[in-house]
């Protein structure tokens, strides 16, 4: 299991963009969690993935045009308040996807 973070500005349609972008690959959402994160918002998936549809979602999330950040993390009971770990890369590598540590936010070139 993946867990994305993908901070966006709420406009009309952008978390749609960002939901689908994983339902149009058949991809379950195992769990939604959207909130507000300072001046922006903050959706939290948490999902079963291959490294290369991991790949996919980052440049397709990262194409939409109100999407600030995205970072990823696997699920780790024990680790910090929620039991997620942290990491990010852009764009993600596929041995990138395997180990995670802290988290990082990420910056699109």
């Amino acid at each position: 299991m993946q867990t994305f973070q993908i901070r966006y500005r709420n406009t009309q349609g952008t978390l749609m963009r960002i939901l689908n972008a994983a339902v149009r690959r058949g991809i379950e959402l195992q769990s939604v969690q959207a909130g507000i994160a300072d001046q922006d918002h903050r959706v939290t998936l948490l999902l079963q993935v291959t490294q290369k549809q991991a790949r996919q979602l980052y440049r397709e999330w990262y194409s939409v045009a109100d999407v600030t950040d995205v970072g990823y993390g696997a699920v780790q009971h024990g680790h910090g308040d929620d039991g997620n770990v942290w990491s990010s890369v852009h764009p993600p590598a596929p041995e990138a996807l395997t180990e995670l540590s802290a988290y990082t936010s990420l910056t699109p070139r």
